[in-house]
């Protein structure tokens, strides 16, 4: 049993079991839907969002989790007798998560050793850097070994996904650098690119089987990429890109449905490709 664990939050849309399997704690944010106000993951699943989204008027809104949220999963992690807790967020330029976890590691300073990773990145790409870590820690490394593995990976993750519309991350306020896209949205789909922690403009393709394509373009010329996965908003392509993409991935492919958090503010149809690149990229 590996004395090391993962925490992180629920923008990482790892499923549930896979998260179990290699014993990650995940630390939900929470969505409003008008006054109604829910616990991810614990008061409403991926499958119950989508459903929201499309019966509601209103654009749901998210909220970082509180810094006694992560400090309970500190403390609970050292009370299982752990050698530390590497804590992986969601990008701390995205989202207030990154701080309220570093507020809770300095409560529980001194009665349980924490290292904190930014991510610099979204969903499942935040997903498979905590997934590495833990395998890191299933191996036998040591809490410094492990949160090196997370670091390391932050700088060889990947994360293009394609969306249906650029309403919902405009009026939520993270559109950043794609908002270059905003006056020509009746003839594109825009896909995007989490760089550097933040939404950039990456391609504008005229139709939505273009903008599949250019997905598994951009995979096929990152070479020999690692633990590539899948993430989607209830789209019904998601088949079409993974039979894209198993032309030039011999590996599994990890597919996964988008949740409340990023959901909210990619809206329906997203569809993204994440993966790690060759470690000797640069």
């Amino acid at each position: 049993m590996p004395t090391v664990r993962i925490v992180t939050d629920s923008s990482c849309d790892l499923p549930q079991e896979v998260a179990d399997q290699h014993r990650i704690t995940i630390v939900p944010l929470s969505i409003r839907f008008g006054d109604e106000e829910f616990v991810d993951r614990r008061d409403l699943t991926s499958e119950e969002f989508w459903a929201r989204v499309k019966a509601s008027p209103v654009l749901p809104e998210t909220s970082a989790p509180s810094p006694g949220a992560f400090e309970e999963a500190f403390r609970a992690a050292g009370a299982e007798g752990g050698a530390g807790v590497v804590c992986i967020t969601i990008s701390g330029a995205l989202s207030a998560t990154f701080q309220a976890a570093e507020l809770a590691a300095n409560e529980v300073k001194g009665d349980v050793d924490v290292r904190l990773v930014d991510s610099r990145a979204v969903t499942i790409a935040l997903g498979n850097i905590c997934l590495a870590a833990a395998r890191a820690a299933e191996a036998g490394a040591d809490l410094g070994e492990v949160a090196a593995v997370a670091a390391g990976l932050v700088e060889r993750t990947r994360i293009y996904a394609a969306f249906e519309t650029l309403d919902n991350l405009k009026k939520g306020g993270r559109i950043g650098g794609a908002q270059a896209f905003l006056g020509s949205l009746l003839s594109i789909k825009p896909v995007i690119e989490i760089r550097d922690g933040r939404v950039e403009e990456e391609s504008k393709q005229r139709t939505r089987s273009r903008s599949l394509r250019y997905l598994a373009a951009k995979v096929k010329e990152a070479g020999a990429v690692e633990n590539l996965a899948v993430c989607h908003g209830d789209a019904p392509d998601v088949g079409e890109l993974v039979d894209l993409l198993a032309d030039s991935y011999a590996g599994d492919i990890l597919v996964t449905k988008i949740g409340a958090v990023i959901g909210t503010h990619a809206g329906p149809g997203v569809i993204g490709v994440a993966f790690h690149t060759p470690a000797t990229a640069r």
